[in-house]
Parts: C-alpha cells; structure tokens; sequence
C-alpha cells in the first residue's frame, strides 16, 4: 500500500554552529524538516513569516534572547510548542522560561536520545496554549478540545473519526494549504488504504456543520482552512 507521510518541521535556534549541525542533523534523520537560525532576529523572522510544528531556542543568543522571542510570540497569539535548550539551569531560569510560555526545557549539556524523547512527546499532544478548551471557529461555532465535541450554536455535534481527525488537522494549520498526501498521512493508519473519494466525504461532512466558505479547495494542491 501507498504511503503518505507529512514532515513536522522544526524551528532550530542555536549560535553554536557545531551544535547546531550536530542536532539539525540528527533531526533530519528522524525524518523532521528543520530549519536552523543563529540569530534572534532571524528567529523571530521565521517565526512570524512561516508555519512550524515545534521551536527549539536556545536561551544566549545575539540580538534578542530566547525568553523574549517567546514571549513576545505568545504576545502574537503564535501559539507553536516550544522547548528552551540551554546552559542555564537555576530554578530562577527555569521559572523565567516557563513564565515566557515554553512547553519544555532541556538542560546543556543533553544527550540526542533525551531531546528525541522529548520532542517526540511534544508533538503527540494536539493544541497548546489556549486560553480555555473551546476553540471558537466562528461567532456561533466553537471546538470542544477536551470532549472533541462541535459546538454550533450551542447545539453539540458529535464527530465521526475521521471528520473530527481533519478538524483538528485544519485547527492546527490555520491558513496553511494542507496537501492531499499531507491529510492522507495525518487521517488514515498505516494498514488503512487512503480514499480520495472518502475525503470528499469528510469535506463535505465539515462544511455542512462550518460553511463551506470555511475549507477552501486549491486546485491540484489540496485544501486551506480559513478562519476569515
């Protein structure tokens, strides 16, 4: 059977270049897309202007340190998983990094085994930092991320499988075209032959409930979820 698999990709900042190679390289390995930067500006750049599934910073930097990158992020409503790698390690540093919104924090020097571990565990969860657990999609829709409920307005719907999987697929790539072979990936199991007649199905199940305007078809690409 065909195999689809969609990349999560990685936001690396690290000034050290030798560190930087050596985690870049073990991450691309692991079959992760990532992106490396040395600078905070650069960071926050990338950060603002493309879409990313986890960030690793490091806290030293030039120009703007990792706890005000962050912080400034969860300003914007970016609400990326991140995990802070650095040298520092008072509790002081500790209790400053969580404040600024990270999601982890690894100590240097770490072994490439624990940071896999780590990111790994991250990136199963499935939405972070909002404010409550009801994601509102429109004036009178909302998702229920702790009952995996739709609400709309104030009537629950209960999802099937897949249409609640490409939900919260769409929420959390807001805006961002999700190719076929990308929700191919992310809805069906690995023993499960992918269906593009099925997601049609489930296409067309979601706008029923959302409107139509809200899961925009991209000829011979795939589909965008948009909020506007």
């Amino acid at each position: 059977m065909l195999q689809y698999f969609m990349k999560k990709r990685i936001l690396l900042l690290e000034d050290d270049m030798a560190l930087s190679e050596t985690v870049s390289d073990y991450l691309e390995n692991l079959n992760y897309d990532v992106i490396t930067v040395y600078d905070g500006n650069s960071a926050m750049d990338q950060i603002y202007e493309n879409s990313f599934d986890l960030l690793l910073l490091d806290v030293n930097v030039p120009d703007i340190n990792g706890f005000e990158i962050l912080k400034n992020a969860r300003a914007e409503n970016i609400t990326t998983p991140s995990i802070f790698i650095t040298s520092l390690n008072s509790i002081v540093d500790l209790e400053h990094g969580f404040e600024s919104g990270c999601d982890d924090y690894i100590r240097k020097p770490f072994s490439l085994k624990e940071l896999k571990l780590r990111v790994e565990t991250i990136l199963k969860r499935e939405f972070f930092h909002q404010d409550n657990s009801k994601i509102q999609i429109d004036t009178n829709i909302f998702y229920d991320t702790n009952n995996d409920l739709l609400v709309v307005n104030s009537v629950d719907i209960q999802l099937n499988n897949k249409d609640a999987k490409l939900l919260k697929l769409f929420l959390q790539n807001i805006e961002q075209v999700l190719s076929h072979e990308a929700i191919y990936s992310a809805l069906w199991n690995y023993d499960e032959e992918p269906s593009e007649t099925a997601l049609r199905t489930y296409i067309k199940n979601l706008r029923k409930h959302l409107g139509k305007e809200k899961i925009v078809s991209i000829k011979k690409l795939g589909y965008k979820f948009t909020k506007k």
